[in-house]
């Protein structure tokens, strides 16, 4: 198990471990910061995340798959999204993820991320992940439209330590196949666990809503959408918003 480092507060903990790795002491790849409280968690493209103090998993961990190109950088987001939701789906059922690594329960928000890749030529070089894991918060008061925590869904007070624990377990396991390039069986399990992965449903591209179903996600990450009329449309993260309701 890799060191985790535990902290009150920082005001994001992919910054503070990226601050650590920046000085002079020695990071080793797998180390864990989990903080009980963020002053400005980020998620992707600038969004927040809110979170009560010392209810939820807000952690960051540094990765180093340097034998890993960087046109293959989405299979990083791929294996961290499996074992956070393998892990929840133990569980119970009802955990899936919503493209590109957002992890729902049903149609609700229960956990993202931000991860954040550093290159070296054509691998990656290091890659910090900050996830946000809803746990025992049981009211959310943000303008965030669909969360959810696992006290919401399963009515009881999780120890987060232990859930920490078995997350990190399971994405390592999952890092490790990545390392041995077993890319085929992880971007299967990811496929098999997306959000709306069966029929056709509504989305919307440049204020322009559309049903279509997914048809397949591309290396580089991009998401392929075939409209009712057989139009192929990809798109990359932002590109297309997900209508829910």
């Amino acid at each position: 198990m890799p060191e985790i480092i535990h902290i009150d507060k920082t005001n994001s903990t992919n910054t503070y471990l990226r601050d650590l790795i920046n000085s002079d002491n020695i990071v080793e790849e797998g180390t864990v910061v989990w903080a009980d409280f963020q002053t400005a968690g980020r998620g992707q493209r600038g969004n927040s995340w809110e979170s009560e103090d010392k209810e939820n998993i807000l952690f960051s961990i540094v990765l180093c798959p340097d034998t890993i190109d960087a046109s293959e950088q989405f299979i990083i987001s791929q294996l961290v999204s499996l074992g956070i939701v393998e892990y929840l789906n133990s569980l119970c059922k009802g955990f899936c993820i919503k493209w590109p690594n957002d992890i729902y329960y049903q149609d609700k928000k229960i956990a993202g991320m931000l991860i954040e890749n550093d290159m070296s030529g054509r691998t990656i070089s290091s890659s910090i992940i900050g996830i946000g894991l809803n746990v025992n918060q049981s009211v959310f008061v943000s303008n965030a439209p669909n969360p959810i925590s696992l006290y919401n869904i399963l009515n009881r007070k999780f120890e987060r330590e232990k859930i920490l624990t078995n997350i990190l377990n399971t994405i390592l396991k999952y890092y490790s196949e990545a390392l041995n390039g077993n890319f085929i069986n992880i971007r299967k399990k990811y496929m098999d666990n997306l959000f709306r992965k069966e029929g056709f449903h509504k989305y919307m591209a440049d204020n322009i809503v559309f049903e279509a179903k997914v048809e397949e996600i591309k290396p580089m990450g991009f998401l392929c959408l075939k409209t009712t009329d057989g139009e192929m449309r990809e798109f990359a993260f932002k590109e297309v918003e997900y209508i829910l309701k």
